[in-house]
């Protein structure tokens, strides 16, 4: 985790290790949201579809779930 300062202008310095490995550039337009309490900085993609393939475990699965669930139903 790094750690930054903030400038008199509220603006931060993005670590040149992250802003190589996330291909931030000047002039790129970085998303940021505040959740909990939390900030974040959204770096772009290219295919945001893509990118969040895989972000959900498999586990435990919802649509097995919600099978039974309604097999259950018919059932009664």
């Amino acid at each position: 985790m790094a750690t930054v300062k903030t400038l008199s202008k509220g603006q931060i310095v993005i670590p040149a290790e992250m802003r190589k490995k996330y291909h931030i550039k000047p002039g790129v337009k970085i998303q940021i949201m505040e959740y909990g309490g939390i900030i974040y900085l959204i770096p772009p993609v290219e295919d945001s579809v893509k990118a969040a393939c895989g972000i959900l475990p498999s586990k435990p699965s919802l649509s097995e779930r919600l099978l039974k669930e309604r097999k259950g139903e018919f059932r009664q």
